[in-house]
């Protein structure tokens, strides 16, 4: 006979590790070339000028500068106008090097 009941699943131990997703340079904060400006799932940040949406939806930047949040009226795919955070980079001139 035994003296254990049977062991069975537990509840506990499936929480997955975190992704560390997010905004990881903001606004007026300078960049380098190819420095990840967001991290995300799906396209809640679009990219705008000098800025571009990798494979993973992360969006970098082209040309070293200042990182620039727009928001601006777009038509959504039913025709609804709708508002969209796009991400820019304003390159910086020789001078500020």
């Amino acid at each position: 006979m035994a003296t254990r009941k049977a062991g069975g699943s537990t509840a506990l131990g499936r929480d997955s590790i975190s992704k560390r997703l997010g905004v990881k340079i903001y606004g007026g904060q300078t960049v380098e070339v190819s420095n990840i400006i967001i991290r995300q799932r799906g396209t809640k940040y679009h990219p705008g000028k000098n800025v571009k949406r990798g494979e993973d939806d992360t969006l970098f930047a082209l040309v070293a500068g200042t990182v620039e949040f727009q928001a601006r009226k777009m038509r959504d795919f039913t025709g609804k106008l709708a508002n969209r955070m796009f991400v820019n980079v304003i390159p910086r001139t020789i001078e500020e090097k």
